[in-house]
């Protein structure tokens, strides 16, 4: 396993950031996440500010694309 890591760690961030979605997707969809209380207090908080419009957002398409100009 850690030679493996050793090779992930060689990969450009954009690369590891598409490894790690290629894994994300490999987990089968019933697969229940507990969040800490913090965890759930981080994620109402950034809801609210989403709502309020009080955020920044990009698409997955924007955010790859500036992944790709960062190598």
């Amino acid at each position: 396993m850690e030679t493996i890591l050793k090779d992930i760690l060689k990969l450009s961030v954009a690369e590891r950031i598409f490894l790690v979605e290629a894994i994300w997707d490999t987990l089968p969809e019933e697969t229940e996440i507990e969040f800490t209380e913090a965890q759930k207090k981080e994620i109402d908080r950034r809801l609210d500010l989403y709502e309020k419009g009080e955020t920044k957002t990009y698409s997955w398409e924007e955010v790859k694309q500036s992944l790709k100009l960062s190598k």
